[in-house]
């Protein structure tokens, strides 16, 4: 989503305001935010803000979160980082041009996308950075952070990691280098007191010493790696099996997709992340070691993305029964509403005192924090009562004494 490119933006004045909670303005931090998902979510949240269009694929606008105090899409407001130099009107242009976006909304919401691209700031690119990750971090996170980055390798484990004063030395010393890009990224947003969420499989706030200052610091966390497409088909049907008794042999599929996510999992090292977390709930789900995926880059599809699973059941007296899908869409355009889903949930925990991984938070992840639930109608309930329960501790801190509703 966002490219490692030299950038000599000169940040701006006018930095949104930590997130106090729902009440107000919200900032939504945006990590990659010139990327395509970054790009659709602030043109789409600029439409939802201007009642130019209804917000379908919203969890959080369902019925089943009406009287939950989140705060509204127009109080949103998008700022972040990137290390790529083309605008965010640049990029939406060309997702109009290919056919993604419709050139109306373009048009509303220009105002809106170059008043977030004028709080961009340059991203934390270890090749450009000059000093300490310290002061790397210090410099980049201010509220809601949301990473839509660009997918890292997988981390080689370090003992820092696993220790809070090891790594607190570490980070401050200019000859080290313990954290990637992602996690410098997670750490900035612990810093800032900011609620943070892992829509990648980088590593991120995902290193235990990272999660340990997130919890003590009060600050909520959720991840990893965006559940949008192909793993959440898999983990509505994955669990229905299950429920018939029947056994499931093997799980095969292929994704093909372009654009810069295309380019990036072209990388040996970098598909790697993907692979684990698009992999994991799966064989939780269904107890088969042989769920083959593979991702291949196809760049005329550009931001369109495909789906191919091959599914192979046994049934009664050893009788057995194949289902393959095929799913095509447009992988921004179902990224995008969850992660401003994202924004309102984690602004509401972080007003209501809930920190560290949010469990609950797992329905919008492949690989979900502090959570074993994969299925993804349990997901949704989960979700749902936690979203009431939390109203309800946010209810009672604003009027000590008063009951809690249920109670």
């Amino acid at each position: 989503m966002h490219h490692h490119a030299a950038d000599d933006l000169t940040p701006t004045s006018g930095v949104p305001e930590p997130a106090a909670g729902p009440g107000g303005r919200t900032g939504l931090w945006l990590v990659g935010a010139r990327g395509s998902v970054a790009t659709t979510a602030t043109l789409g949240l600029a439409a939802l803000a201007h009642g130019d269009a209804a917000p379908t694929g919203c969890v959080t606008a369902q019925p089943a979160f009406d009287g939950v105090p989140l705060p509204a899409f127009a109080d949103l407001v998008v700022g972040g980082h990137d290390v790529s130099p083309c605008p965010m009107v640049k990029r939406a242009e060309a997702l109009v041009e290919a056919g993604m976006i419709a050139p109306r909304f373009l048009a509303a919401a220009r105002p809106a996308l170059e008043s977030a691209d004028a709080e961009v700031r340059t991203g934390y690119d270890p090749r450009e950075h000059q000093g300490s990750q310290q002061q790397a971090a210090e410099r980049l996170a201010r509220v809601v952070v949301v990473d839509l980055a660009s997918t890292e390798p997988p981390v080689e484990p370090l003992p820092e990691h696993d220790d809070v004063d090891a790594l607190r030395a570490a980070l401050a010393d200019p000859a080290r280098t313990v954290l990637p890009p992602s996690s410098v990224t997670a750490y900035a947003a612990v810093l800032a007191g900011a609620p943070y969420a892992a829509f990648t499989p980088s590593a991120g706030m995902a290193i235990p010493a990272l999660t340990r200052l997130a919890a003590e610091a009060g600050v909520p966390v959720a991840g990893q790696d965006g559940k949008t497409g192909q793993t959440w088909l898999r983990t509505v049907l994955a669990p229905a099996f299950a429920a018939r008794g029947l056994r499931v042999l093997s799980w095969a599929g292929t994704n093909l997709l372009g654009g810069g996510d295309g380019a990036t999992l072209a990388d040996p090292e970098n598909v790697r992340s993907k692979l684990a977390t698009k992999s994991r709930g799966l064989r939780d789900l269904t107890g088969s070691d042989t769920t083959p995926l593979h991702i291949d880059n196809v760049p005329d599809l550009g931001d369109i993305k495909v789906a191919w699973d091959h599914v192979h059941v046994e049934g009664f007296l050893g009788s057995r029964l194949t289902l393959q899908t095929t799913w095509s869409a447009y992988d921004s355009m179902l990224a995008a509403p969850l992660v401003l889903d994202l924004a309102r949930l984690l602004a509401l925990a972080h007003a209501a005192g809930v920190a560290g991984p949010v469990p609950e938070l797992g329905f919008f992840f492949k690989d979900p924090w502090a959570s074993d639930t994969h299925d993804a109608a349990a997901q949704a309930a989960e979700l749902q009562a936690w979203a009431r329960d939390v109203a309800d501790r946010l209810a009672a801190r604003e009027t000590p004494g008063a009951p809690r509703a249920g109670a």
